[in-house]
């Protein structure tokens, strides 16, 4: 009997409900898909993980971090760049923060990991937006239920220095943060599978971050455990390169693409 890992990354009200703070378009249908699913072959599924974005409203990408010479903090979507640090266009809203913030941004840009970018504030710890649909909520409760398994959350992005859109490392690890590091049990827990599903949001940032993450800490020859369910994950609007780049890249490497009524059936 093979162990089926499902592996769900943010399926949460912030990103999937069209009334969210950051709603990826298509992210409310992906996780109707995805719920159906998880209901369909609960029997077939040994092990459940599930990231959960959780930010602070002052984070290094939320538009009150940052702070121009009149006064104004960066509109959502903004790109700061390491110039734009460096000669002042941005500064640290809080002033005793510059040195950090010229530093993260040059680290950004030293590890080719993506540019800052502001978003909305957004799966704010012990908001509404926070938790996970409730779809994807129900269906995951029938699982352990019916399983008498226990699904494995997985936070990240509460540290307010650093982008965290791997659940894998942060985009800058925090040497004083064990958080922001590489999350060995997570690794070691979806080494043990024969097949890992894919699923969430969004295709373009979170799911592309930790998907590639676990893939460069596996080794090549586990990437064939991939298969991502195409039709459980959608990219932000305007960022849809970032997704097709990221499974071109992975498919190439190994990953396996399926829809989710195409599974066991």
């Amino acid at each position: 009997m093979k162990n089926v890992d499902l592996f769900v990354i943010d399926p949460q009200i912030g990103f999937c409900d069209p009334k969210g703070k950051l709603f990826v378009a298509g992210a409310d249908a992906d996780m109707k898909r995805l719920a159906e699913m998880v209901l369909r072959i609960s029997d077939k599924i040994t092990d459940i993980h599930v990231t959960l974005d959780s930010h602070r409203l002052i984070d290094v990408a939320h538009p009150i971090f940052w702070i121009n010479s009149k006064g104004q903090h960066p509109s959502p979507f903004t790109i700061i760049s390491e110039s734009d640090v460096v000669s002042g266009v941005w500064s640290t809203t809080n002033p005793a923060w510059r040195k950090r913030g010229i530093d993260y941004v040059k680290a950004l840009y030293a590890n080719k990991r993506y540019p800052l970018c502001i978003w909305p504030p957004h799966c704010l710890i012990g908001t509404k937006g926070h938790g996970v649909v409730p779809e994807v909520s129900d269906a995951l409760l029938a699982w352990e239920e019916k399983r008498f398994g226990v699904v494995d959350y997985v936070t990240k992005g509460s540290n307010i220095f650093t982008e965290h859109y791997s659940a894998v490392q942060a985009d800058v690890p925090d040497p004083s943060d064990t958080t922001t590091m590489l999350n060995r049990p997570l690794l070691d827990m979806l080494s043990n599978s024969d097949v890992i599903l894919i699923a969430g949001e969004a295709l373009s940032h979170c799911v592309c971050s930790t998907i590639t993450d676990t893939a460069n800490s596996f080794g090549e020859e586990n990437i064939k455990k991939f298969i991502l369910l195409t039709d459980c994950s959608s990219s932000v609007s305007g960022f849809e390169q970032l997704g097709e780049d990221f499974v071109k890249d992975m498919t190439k490497r190994g990953m396996q693409l399926a829809k989710s009524t195409e599974l066991f059936v």
